[in-house]
């Protein structure tokens, strides 16, 4: 099978590193041919720390994956998050030489490319340019301007903001991985792909995704996204007080965690009990099951509370912003026992856990299904979307011109009326063209 049918979405975590082939079927939904993870050595909260080892957890992902599959990997989409990444809201607007005119996709992409010229703090670079609604001449709430005719152009921007440093480091990560690298998407965008519908997203929603690292949010209204943040907490940071607070290792922690946490104390009675062996002969630890849940509630209190402080900033409790659909969670830490009814407690929003098969072809495995994997198959659903994107241009490309110029007039170019895919495609996303700009960096960096 030709790299064209399928494509790869890699997600560089703190716990893990998860490779996933695929490719769409004839229903439009995304069949798994191959899967891989490994243990991720060498990221701390979403950044790279340690390049070395960080090649070498993405090979093995990678090779398990080209294993199961049978199939090669070139090209990967990759997620990127942590502690660096920012957001901010920015207007801005353009005034067109003649008003006589429609709107057409290259004034729109210099609108976005002059909120790329922003001046940032050193070290930063604008990672995602999203543009929220538009205005034509003062005429507000625009989802679409192209057609419209108007002499002045604006439009509110959400702008993701990231450290250079961190996201170059990724970049040299996959390139001595023996990878391309195809793009970089912010990680909550693209979980919010793989596990939010579109009702969700037009009613209002919040999405959680609690990695090992970070806690990263999307907060979606008007199917627009609004407001993003990473929190550099996550189930990390849960294993670590397990480990200070009962004095056992970093593993025992995680695993009674997993099997025996719950971020409810009130659950467990007092008489639950667990014992762990003691390490090189010595004596078992008991652990009582009422001061485990003690500890994991205490900071899962404090990641929620945080994240709750970031919902409340973006204007949930203004009428108009209210999230209507609440909160949907995702991510590995998502599967903690008795989560959803601790963040409905705290926040008093209806919650619930957001698995990624909604887009997977019945037969996948049950394995891919769970939030643990949802920013894999969100990075996977990117990467196909954009080969489908390249697919429709390189066709259009290919047509003679005859076909191409349905009704041109008035001098509006040569593709002015050509299909409504032509309008959507043809523009090239300023994330592409920052992709590519990273690209050749990397590939002139020595």
């Amino acid at each position: 099978m030709e790299q064209g049918n399928y494509s790869v979405g890699l997600d560089i975590g703190t716990t893990k590193i998860v490779a996933i082939i695929g490719r769409e079927n004839e229903y439009g939904k995304i069949e798994i041919l191959g899967t891989g993870r490994s243990k991720s050595l060498g990221v701390h909260r979403g950044v790279v720390n340690n390049i070395t080892q960080t090649i070498s957890s993405i090979q093995q992902a990678v090779e398990q994956a080209e294993l199961n599959s049978g199939l090669k990997i070139g090209s990967v989409v990759v997620g990127i998050a942590g502690q660096h990444i920012r957001s901010l809201h920015h207007s801005d607007y353009i005034t067109r030489p003649n008003s006589e005119e429609v709107i057409d996709n290259e004034d729109l992409d210099k609108l976005c490319n002059q909120v790329y010229k922003l001046v940032m703090l050193p070290g930063e670079e604008i990672i995602h340019v999203l543009p929220q609604e538009y205005k034509v001449d003062g005429q507000s709430e625009i989802k679409e301007p192209v057609g419209m005719y108007g002499g002045r152009l604006e439009a509110n921007f959400h702008v993701v903001v990231g450290q250079v440093s961190s996201i170059k480091n990724i970049g040299r990560c996959i390139k001595s991985a023996g990878l391309d690298l195809g793009n970089i998407t912010l990680e909550p965008l693209a979980s919010a792909d793989a596990v939010l519908s579109q009702e969700e997203k037009e009613a209002g929603v919040a999405l959680i995704d609690i990695g090992g690292g970070t806690t990263d949010l999307a907060i979606f209204k008007d199917g627009i996204i609004r407001h993003t943040s990473v929190i550099p907490f996550g189930g990390n940071v849960i294993t670590e007080d397990i480990k200070e607070g009962c004095s056992i290792i970093e593993k025992q922690a995680e695993l009674l965690k997993i099997k025996f946490g719950s971020a409810w104390p009130g659950e467990n009675k007092d008489n639950e009990i667990v014992s762990i062996p003691g390490l090189r002969g010595r004596e078992p630890k008991e652990i009582t099951l009422k001061n485990l849940s003690k500890i994991i509630h205490a900071r899962v209190v404090e990641i929620v509370e945080q994240v709750y402080v970031e919902i409340k900033n973006y204007g949930h409790e203004e009428q108009k912003k209210k999230l209507i659909a609440g909160i949907v969670l995702t991510g590995g830490g998502s599967q903690l026992k008795h989560l959803k009814q601790l963040v409905e407690y705290i926040t008093g929003m209806d919650t619930r856990i957001g698995y990624p098969n909604e887009h997977l072809a019945g037969d996948s495995d049950e394995e891919v299904a769970s939030p643990l994997y949802a920013t894999a198959v969100g990075l996977l659903m990117n990467s196909l979307e954009a080969k489908k994107k390249n697919r429709i241009e390189h066709h259009e490309e290919e047509m003679p011109e005859e076909e191409v110029l349905v009704g041109q007039e008035n001098d509006m170019g040569p593709k002015a009326t050509a299909s409504a895919t032509a309008t959507h495609t043809d523009r090239k996303s300023i994330f592409d063209k920052w992709s590519e700009k990273l690209k050749d960096f990397l590939d002139n960096a020595e």
